[in-house]
Order: C-alpha cells, then structure tokens, then sequence
C-alpha cells in the first residue's frame, strides 16, 4: 500500500490545486509532506505489490536499484518542498509551480518504484513533460527560450526510448523489468537497443551531446525547481541505462568504450565549460554534467568487461547517492545565498556550510566521493578493459 501512497499523494496533491477552497491547506500542509512516504518506503522497503487491472498490470516494489535511488529522491523532495514553500510561499504563481513541482515528484518517485515497463514509461514521461512547467515559471524570454531548448530534447528522447522499450519488451516477451537487461543481451536487435536507450535516457542524464538543456533550464528555474532537476531527475536516465543495458551479463567492448568515451568528454567538458561561467546555478548545472560523466564512464567500464560489474555497481550507486545529496544542497544553498541580503554573517556561515557538499564532490577524504573515486580506480585490474 505505501508504494502506492507514495506516488498517489503527491499526484492527488497536485489535483486538489485545482479546487480554490483547498489550495492553501494543499501548499502549506500536503507540500511539504508529499516526499514523506517515499521517503518512509525507502526505509521500510515493503515487499512489492501488483494491481493487475490498472494499465497492463502494475507491478511496485524496490526492485534491485528502487530503495538506493529512493533514498536520496525522496530526501531531496522533502527538503526542497519545504524550500519551496518558505522561498516562493507568497508569489501570486506558486500554486502553478506546486502542480507542477508535485507532478514532476510524482512522476520521479514513480519511475523508480515502477517494475514494470508501462509504468516506468508512464511515470517516466509524467515526470518529462511536466518539469517543463517548472523551467518556464519565470516567463522571461530566457525561460522560454530554456523550456523550448529542453522541450524538443524531450521529445526527441522520448522518441528514442519508446523504440528500445518497444524492442526490449518485443525480445523479453514480458512487461517485467527485471527481463529486460538479460532480452537485451540475447536479442539480434541489442545494437539497436543500446543506441536508442543511449539517446533515450541520455537526454535526462546529461550525457555529453545530449547536455545542451542543463545549463540553459537551472539558472532560470527556481532554485527549489533546479535543486531536485540536478539532483534527482537527471538520475532517472541512469536508472533506465540499469535497467536496460546488459550489465554483468555480456561483454560488449565497442559499446563500453562509447560510453566510456562520452563519460570522459563529458567529464572534462563539465568543468571547462562551468569555470567561464559568472553565475552559481549555471556552474552548478555543468557540475552536474561533469558528475554524470563520471557515472557514464563507471557504466562503460561494467558494459566493456562483464565480470567487473560486481565491482563497479555499489561504487556507481554510492557516486549516484552522493552527487544527488551534495548538488541538492549546493543548488538550496545558492538559492538561499540570493536571499540574505547586506547580512555579512549568514552569507560567510552559508558559505562555510556550502563548502562541505562542494568538497564531498571534489573528493574530500573520509567522504563518499573520496571513497567512490578511489573505489573506481582499483575495480578492475589493469588490462581487462581497452585502458
């Protein structure tokens, strides 16, 4: 029953806005609450459930990866909801960004409770289309512009995905993610698959090419907004590479050494790119390209060397949690920074706290990127992969 609350109320949430009587008490109490029992599933982790009759069956449950990408989603919801309220509480616009910021959390937390390919994509476009609305709160011409950019990118995603869904559930015969990864391995069309799933879910994560809407959508949306976009929706394009590509279950060195190849682009790329930029959000965002760059490069090493995925997942999922915790509180912290006006001292004390989630992705020791990085460079020993 929690899976479904956890999806259910947000997605209610932003319903009841549009009934006037309701709407303060749905953004000053169910807001602020909506991220609780995700956040409570992800803890609990109940078994899974199934309701035959909605869609072609839905299946919700943790999965293999559903409880550690649970986590820090729902942790960074919760936290930016509040956010939202206290920051942008008293615009005349809030209730539009609530029903849209509720619908893009219902949509996220969806995807990855979802262990079933319908639900996934249901729950995937869901979240898609709807953080649209959150790019364009503002209105300005550099809103729109940002929302037009990140809008046809979806699409074309989108497009790319649909066909290595349609292939990937052709192959399996079965609507069941845990399927999909082992069809795709065995089918005549994987080449096809990986392509498409690679633009697909490329799109959402930020990959080098595919990246262009990231450092146009953050610096205008609202900080709230921009905190759980890079935080926690550009991890629903890593999530669908897991459950797609044949990791640990066949070598596929030319695709391995693509990805590998764009993890490092993008990596390098990130940074470049970010140290001519003036504003904090936009760094932020090449931040987050140059980080999924980093996952990007750990997936093309499990998709070139097979046995070595064992060794690499727990050290990509620690890189996911720690980029969604650390990111999230930098874009919060940039935006409070914007707020404290000629106070001297909270600006220094903010300043000192952003510089811990700064360091834990610089790889600070004693930390989770330090741990995550040195992990990475001692899973595979020298000479099974191309370098």
């Amino acid at each position: 029953m929690i899976w479904t609350i956890a999806i259910l109320l947000p997605l209610l949430s932003a319903l009841l806005l549009g009934i006037a009587p309701l709407r303060p008490g749905v953004l000053r109490v169910l807001l602020p609450l909506a991220g609780l029992p995700a956040l409570l599933a992800a803890i609990l982790s109940p078994p899974a459930m199934e309701l035959p009759s909605v869609l072609l069956g839905v299946r919700l449950g943790p999965g293999l990866y559903g409880r550690l990408f649970l986590m820090p989603t729902a942790l960074l919801w919760t936290a930016s909801s509040f956010f939202a309220l206290r920051l942008l509480g008293r615009d005349p616009r809030f209730p539009r960004f609530a029903f849209f910021f509720l619908m893009t959390m219902a949509g996220n937390i969806g995807l990855i409770a979802a262990q079933d390919v319908p639900t996934f994509y249901a729950c995937f476009a869901i979240m898609t289309f709807s953080a649209y609305g959150l790019i364009v709160h503002d209105r300005t011409g550099e809103a729109m512009r940002a929302g037009r950019v990140y809008l046809l990118m979806a699409l074309a995603g989108e497009a790319a995905l649909i066909t290595a869904l349609f292939l990937t559930v052709s192959a399996a015969g079965t609507t069941a993610i845990e399927h999909m990864a082992p069809a795709v391995a065995s089918t005549v069309h994987r080449d096809m698959i990986v392509l498409a799933a690679g633009v697909g879910f490329g799109v959402k994560a930020g990959a080098f090419l595919l990246h262009f809407w990231l450092p146009l959508a953050h610096p205008v949306a609202p900080t709230p907004a921009s905190a759980v976009l890079s935080g926690c929706m550009i991890k629903a394009g890593l999530l669908g590479w897991l459950h797609l590509l044949p990791l640990g279950v066949a070598d596929l060195p030319s695709w391995g050494f693509a990805f590998t190849l764009f993890g490092i682009l993008a990596l390098s790329f990130g940074v470049v790119a970010g140290l001519g930029e003036p504003r904090p959000k936009t760094i932020l965002a090449y931040s987050s390209i140059s980080q999924m760059g980093l996952m990007t490069l750990t997936l093309g090493l499990g998709l070139a060397h097979a046995p070595g995925w064992p060794l690499l997942l727990p050290i990509l999922l620690l890189l996911m949690a720690n980029h969604a915790l650390a990111k999230g509180m930098l874009f919060l912290a940039a935006g409070t920074a914007a707020f404290t006006g000629g106070a001297i001292a909270l600006r220094r004390l903010l300043l000192a706290l952003a510089a811990i989630p700064a360091l834990v992705l610089a790889g600070l020791p004693w930390t989770g990127g330090a741990a995550a990085k040195g992990a990475l460079k001692t899973a595979l020993p020298p000479g099974e992969v191309f370098w």
